[in-house]
């Protein structure tokens, strides 16, 4: 399929940055070893004249050290080199103000962890976890930090690799774009249901959120970009705003937070208000009991 941008991780990269911008593995001050975790790429660019953090997932390459590392598996190595590519940005614009501080933008095409036994013993849910880690870090302290998904967002890989973003932005499905929270036939052997009903419900119930129109309802994607020559503006337009929220101290408007907001607004999550404000009316019951 022609329009496909699944494993064009590198290309999408080239479509968004501003040509002859881009300067793989060096961030901040540091220079990272292009040998450490292949299937990782990560530098600066310049995207719309702004310099930001780049970060996506090199689909065509394989790590010879962990067999199940590739077509965009994020490995303990990957995920260690993304962590340090973000911390490298913290550290570089650490006496800046928020919205004046490097953005972070993640181009998202995984199909998932896949960890095998010697991953899995080495530490790949600790590295992971030290990525998702630095991401929240950045966007709390003030970093621009957009997620554009060009092909498969699925399982623990996105939650890592995307999830914490300040922004989510997706290509339509005509592109091949795939978000799953988990795959209908992982769904099928856990719930004992069979998949040809998981696959009529997730048609018409958001609660599935299979694909990308559903997380758009859900608010999990602010906008769905309509093609990847259009990326680029899209991206710019989001740091854009997000720079403006945290100058202004407005962080409720970015990040995880605004996205649930989101889902309510558009009818995918309509019981979370709900929800929200009974849990804080029964804590605001038995606080004092608790609060010193």
């Amino acid at each position: 399929m022609e329009m496909q941008m699944i494993g064009r991780g590198r290309d999408a990269v080239a479509m968004l940055a501003d040509e002859g911008s881009f300067q793989e593995n060096h961030v901040g001050n540091a220079v990272m070893d292009a040998e450490f975790g292949p299937g990782a790429v990560v530098g600066t660019a310049r995207i719309g004249g702004v310099a930001v953090t780049m970060i996506a997932n090199d689909a065509e390459a394989v790590n010879p050290r962990f067999p199940v590392v590739y077509f965009g598996v994020i490995g303990m190595e990957e995920a260690y080199k993304m962590a340090s590519a973000v911390y490298e940005t913290i550290e570089a614009d650490r006496e800046k103000r928020p919205g004046e501080k490097r953005p972070l933008v993640l181009v998202v095409d995984t199909p998932g962890n896949a960890p095998g036994k010697v991953e899995e013993i080495f530490g790949m849910n600790k590295a992971t976890g030290a990525y998702q880690l630095a991401l929240a870090e950045a966007r709390k302290c003030g970093h621009a930090v957009v997620a554009i998904v060009i092909g498969r967002a699925i399982s623990g890989a996105f939650l890592c690799h995307g999830l914490q973003a300040d922004r989510i932005l997706a290509l339509p499905k005509e592109y091949g774009t795939v978000i799953h929270v988990m795959p209908l036939s992982s769904i099928s052997r856990i719930t004992k249901m069979d998949i040809e009903r998981l696959e009529e419900l997730s048609q018409k119930s958001p609660v599935f959120a299979s694909g990308v129109d559903f997380f758009h309802r859900l608010g999990g994607v602010e906008e769905i970009v309509s093609a990847p020559e259009k990326m680029a503006e899209a991206v710019s337009r989001h740091i854009a705003e997000i720079r403006c929220h945290k100058a202004k101290g407005e962080f409720e408007k970015t990040g995880p937070w605004s996205r649930g907001i989101l889902g309510a607004e558009r009818q995918g999550r309509t019981a979370r208000p709900a929800v929200l404000a009974r849990m804080q009316q029964e804590f605001s019951q038995v606080s004092g009991r608790y609060l010193r």
